[in-house]
């Protein structure tokens, strides 16, 4: 718990830090990202992708706290991977093209990744993904 009466989540570690931090798939070891931001405030959670022409190899948008997200105004399809507090897998959304909506109920976050990405890295429901801090 925090000091809020919250329980802490998984992206604990890349909140406290400025810049890009990776995760990984502690399943296989697998980096899922190696390029992640956290958009964790109602600025950049607005933002979102908006305005970029593609999310790059290893690049990752972590929305956090969502339960949905919509692709609105972009220009590129995008996986989307929900997870809940814990970092679990929730749902996959596998290459949502632009002008859609996808939700899940029980997500605390939605991480944006590049179209394939999640089908790259054998990605499934009930996985685990670690933050890991970039030095």
């Amino acid at each position: 718990m925090n000091g809020r009466g919250r329980r802490a989540h998984f992206l604990v570690a890349a909140a406290g830090g400025a810049g890009r931090f990776g995760l990984r798939l502690t399943r296989t070891s697998a980096l899922l990202a190696s390029a992640a931001e956290l958009a964790g405030d109602s600025r950049t959670r607005r933002r979102g992708l908006l305005g970029r022409a593609r999310l790059e190899p290893g690049e990752a948008l972590v929305i956090a706290p969502t339960q949905g997200i919509h692709t609105f105004g972009m220009r590129f399809a995008i996986d989307v991977v929900f997870v809940d507090r814990r970092g679990r897998v929730v749902a996959i959304a596998d290459a949502v093209p632009p002008w859609r909506c996808r939700f899940s109920w029980r997500a605390f976050a939605a991480v944006e990744l590049p179209a394939g990405s999640c089908r790259a890295a054998g990605l499934v429901a009930g996985d685990e993904l670690d933050v890991l801090p970039l030095g």
